[in-house]
């Protein structure tokens, strides 16, 4: 009996460094997987924040650069958080915004317009939840007005996120972009070149036109560990039931912050 008892105590130790190691393995992987989603994804933003150059269109729809918060018509969004161990209940509200860009280039020798815009879409079909989208067009230069890559191409995208977009990754919960002048200040109010509107979520829509990009871009992105986005997944067509479990899960978004310095910057426009 006294053999017997000792191995089951045995065992069971051995069982318990087992469950731990297994337990710090799959928190290892996840933080890894995390980790190269979000920071390739902010460097395929980034790239493209990179090449952003001025329309020269000097009317509001001659956009380069475009910032507008998600029209939330599927629930769960925006999602609401309580912080981890706030005493007083704070809540972060992760704000997912849209946003365009213009560039310029060569294709094949011809002078290209290029457009590029990125989008989550929350829970539709097709795709996954919170699933983020990057959709790419372009037009010859010659006797094209590039405020068409703005008023035609992006609004057709954003009617159909999922068919006309490449998806990148799902989870992205929070995604926010904010532009800065060349002294560092974020760039909410309208100006000479650039509107803005009525901040929601504590984000301002902006677009500028004409000639004026900003001096730098901040990208925000917030991601969903892997294990907390499939145990939302798996809970499929109960869109409440996903929005009040994932708003329990403050600890499992992995937040993802870059500021892109804009190379066609003519701080003289300023």
């Amino acid at each position: 009996m006294v053999v017997v008892t000792l191995l089951s105590l045995i065992v069971l130790a051995l069982m318990s460094v087992f469950s731990s190691t297994q337990k710090a393995f799959r928190s290892s992987i996840t933080q890894t997987d995390v980790m190269e989603g979000g920071r390739a994804a902010i460097d395929f933003m980034a790239g493209d924040l990179r090449a952003i150059v001025p329309s020269a269109v000097n009317n509001p729809n001659g956009v380069h650069f475009f910032v507008m918060v998600t029209n939330y018509a599927v629930p769960p969004s925006p999602l609401m958080q309580p912080l981890v161990g706030s005493p007083n209940g704070a809540l972060r509200t992760n704000v997912l915004e849209n946003f365009f860009i213009l560039g310029r280039g060569n294709l094949d020798g011809v002078p290209m317009w290029f457009g590029v815009a990125y989008a989550v879409s929350t829970n539709a079909s097709p795709g996954g939840l919170y699933s983020l989208y990057r959709f790419a067009t372009n037009h010859p230069v010659a006797g094209v007005d590039p405020s068409i890559l703005f008023t035609q191409d992006l609004t057709n995208f954003l009617q159909n996120v999922g068919r006309r977009g490449s998806r990148l990754m799902d989870g992205v919960v929070h995604l926010t972009v904010r532009a800065y002048d060349t002294n560092g200040v974020w760039m909410n109010t309208n100006g000479v070149g650039f509107l803005t509107g009525a901040a929601l979520y504590g984000e301002t829509p902006f677009r500028m036109y004409n000639r004026m990009v900003p001096a730098a871009v901040e990208v925000e992105l917030g991601v969903l560990e892997d294990r907390t986005l499939q145990r939302a997944e798996s809970l499929s067509g109960a869109t409440i039931a996903q929005s009040n479990y994932l708003a329990a899960a403050a600890g499992k978004v992995h937040v993802f912050r870059q500021r892109v310095a804009v190379q066609s910057i003519d701080p003289s426009g300023y």
